[in-house]
């Protein structure tokens, strides 16, 4: 249905009011059909705050997006920063067990809100958790704050991970 609504914004030409639609629409759009009304960076930060469970989690459609938002935020390798880290909102959750491991904390905030994450992923989380080295800090200075924060999350750690945790 998206996609047959995108057909009929795009048949006059591109709107120069895109943002006011709904963010599930730009994924059926281009960053070259959203460079009318700002940059692809604006474009990939709408895209983050979309539902992409629209486009199914290992189709072509969400892995182009995500290829063409890591050109478009000039990531060259797998370290994502913070401030690109939000940008990317939720195609945060399409990223390999490499970027979130080489991102270190930076893509925390981002991962709690995915659905699922597949085993490479669960790893990486776990990996990076443990070490500490997060705003978060290591589990054994961990509040029931934290714990909150940390909820999309607490699926995925593991018993050495929920032992460290102060009762």
């Amino acid at each position: 249905q998206l996609s047959c609504l995108v057909k009929v914004v795009l048949l006059h030409g591109t709107p120069k009011d895109l943002d006011s639609y709904p963010k599930e629409l730009l994924l059926f759009l281009s960053p070259s059909d959203y460079a009318v009304t700002g940059s692809c960076m604006q474009y990939f930060a709408n895209i983050g705050k979309a539902n992409l469970d629209v486009l199914q989690r290992e189709s072509s459609q969400r892995k182009r997006l995500l290829l063409e938002a890591l050109a478009c935020l000039k990531i060259p390798g797998t370290e994502v920063n913070e401030e690109n880290a939000e940008i990317l909102g939720r195609l945060v959750c399409d990223l390999g067990g490499e970027y979130i491991r080489s991102s270190g904390g930076n893509l925390l905030r981002q991962l709690i809100q995915c659905e699922s994450f597949r085993p490479d992923q669960e790893e990486a989380i776990r990996s990076v958790i443990s070490s500490g080295n997060t705003t978060f800090g290591p589990p054994e200075e961990w509040s029931a704050f934290t714990l909150n924060e940390l909820s999309g999350l607490i699926p995925v750690f593991d018993h050495s991970i929920l032992q460290k945790i102060p009762k």
